[in-house]
């Protein structure tokens, strides 16, 4: 690895592509996502509640410019930034008429200073026309495309709602790779009825994925939901980690990914005020992520340390 750490960071991987730090703005479209509208389910993720990571100025009654705009202007006074990436991150971002996509896309693209798109969206929400369009954009411009996997258990899928199975993916996958579109996967580890084997397998199953990079983050119940719900009526449901089990878990997983995928993030933090459980006292992203950098370097672990083991042990 390129960095100082015992894997490939985001950071890192994003100032040798562009040299330069280069930020997110996050954009909210108003579409919505099939297992919300009643096309494969209702009620969407049980673990869903979109406001825990859109920011203020993130409202799909402003326009994309406007929303951009905001942004830039938030993010401007932090950082000295001078490119950015539009980042269409709430709900399922090519879950509408293609045309009004596209539109939405090349309004973004069109910015001066937005130099590439960053895509969230379902792996049942994408079809050909749409990945040769992305792909004829990325002839110019930095295109990255991220599925919500969550997890690789059609068991976990379902229970979850997700409404879409773990070949259905897959599939996406093959449908989008070698058309220059940067491909990445969201991960979330802990979801009910995952054993530990279960969560270090997903290490395994995601390294066969084409993709670039992948974005982790334990569960979080948060008010507002179906899992608030659950939790609730039925705590034993869940098994929770403390901050010190997922460290532990965490670093395992890096060991048996494969080399080469660049790790987005670890950890994800929910609003306090929408936070149920787990409590970590107030323990912030960057602490967790030094805490697993540390972790590492005690266990002499590394990611790719156990890849081709897990190959091996993988193979019939």
């Amino acid at each position: 690895m390129s960095n100082k750490k015992r894997y490939n960071d985001y950071t890192s991987y994003i100032k040798n592509k562009f040299s330069e730090r280069v930020q997110k703005v996050s954009l909210d479209t108003g579409f919505t996502c099939p297992n919300r509208d009643g096309t494969k389910g209702v009620g969407g993720c049980t673990y869903c509640n979109n406001n825990t990571f859109n920011p203020s100025y993130c409202k799909p009654s402003k326009s994309i410019t406007q929303q951009l705009e905001e942004g830039i202007v938030f993010f401007s006074s932090k950082y000295k930034t001078q490119q950015y990436l539009a980042y269409f991150q709430a709900y399922t971002n090519t879950y509408a008429d293609i045309r009004l996509v596209k539109e939405l896309y090349l309004e973004a693209i069109s910015h001066p200073l937005v130099i590439g798109l960053v895509i969230g969206t379902r792996p049942d929400c994408i079809n050909e026309e749409l990945v040769d369009f992305l792909s004829d954009l990325a002839k110019k411009n930095y295109i990255a495309l991220e599925f919500g996997v969550e997890s690789t258990l059609n068991r976990t899928l379902a229970l979850v709602n997700r409404c879409h199975t773990y070949e259905e993916t897959i599939a996406a996958y093959e449908l989008c790779k070698n058309k220059g579109l940067h491909l990445g996967a969201h991960l979330i580890i802990g979801l009910p009825g995952e054993s530990r084997e279960d969560l270090l397998n997903h290490a395994r199953e995601l390294s066969k994925l084409p993709i670039e990079t992948v974005k982790i983050h334990h569960l979080q119940i948060v008010k507002h939901t179906m899992m608030a719900i659950q939790l609730e009526s039925n705590p034993e449901f869940f098994n929770l980690f403390s901050a010190e089990e997922y460290i532990d878990l965490i670093t395992e997983f890096i060991a048996l990914l494969r080399p080469d995928i660049i790790i987005e993030r670890f950890i994800s933090e929910s609003p306090p005020h929408l936070l149920l459980a787990p409590q970590w006292s107030g323990l912030k992203n960057f602490e967790i992520v030094d805490r697993i950098d540390k972790m590492l370097i005690k266990k002499n672990l590394w990611q790719g340390k156990n890849y081709q083991l897990a190959e091996k042990v993988s193979c019939p």
